[in-house]
């Protein structure tokens, strides 16, 4: 891990702290970076799926007999 000297605004930290429940400037940072780039992994796959519905790709999914019994 590296150390970094960044200026962060207090009050927006403090308001993640609550948010995420840490305890310390460094667990806050860090929760809120891995949830950044769980949210954005989540936002582009979620794009892909609706690409690939948009293509037609589950199409046959839509006839009565694929559905489950």
């Amino acid at each position: 891990m590296a150390k970094t000297l960044i200026d962060i605004d207090e009050e927006l930290l403090a308001e993640a702290a609550m948010a995420f429940g840490t305890k310390t400037k460094k667990d806050t940072v860090n929760a809120a970076l891995k949830e950044g780039v769980e949210r954005k992994k989540r936002a582009l796959a979620l794009a892909r799926l609706a690409a690939r519905a948009d293509a037609g790709d589950f199409d046959v999914l839509l006839e009565k007999e694929n559905y489950r019994r």
